[in-house]
């Protein structure tokens, strides 16, 4: 069974950092993407960032490039989100996701494993 689980989250002034992991468990996922995704209150589900655990390519959405790295470590299975110059419009609950298919799909509907989010709020 697979277990995503997320830890990092907490309240930050504008400007500040924070490091997000998700602890990923159950299978192997070296075919899978790793997404972070985030949802603000009254707004849909969005993509932050995705890698693919063995090839290694990443995506970032545009309103975090610059800011975010994504990075996973293989011998703990733990996926990272390293948020730089954090900005209040990054206030959301952040999620880690799993999704085995071969191309990148950037909708979050399509993704197959979530963890249980965790929050982060940026004051200004």
């Amino acid at each position: 069974q697979v277990q995503l689980v997320e830890s990092g989250g907490g309240l930050v002034q504008a400007g500040d950092s924070l490091r997000l992991s998700c602890a990923a468990s159950g299978r192997t996922f070296s075919r899978y993407y790793m997404g972070w995704f985030r949802q603000a209150p009254g707004k849909e589900r969005e993509i932050v960032a995705a890698i693919h655990w063995s090839r290694g390519d990443i995506y970032y959405a545009d309103s975090v490039k610059g800011r975010f790295t994504i990075s996973r470590d293989n011998a703990k299975n733990m996926v990272y989100l390293q948020m730089n110059s954090l900005k209040p419009e990054d206030t959301a609950v952040y999620y880690c996701a799993a999704d085995p298919r071969l191309v990148l799909n950037i909708e979050p509907t399509v993704w197959d494993y979530w963890g249980q989010g965790t929050q982060v709020t940026v004051s200004s």
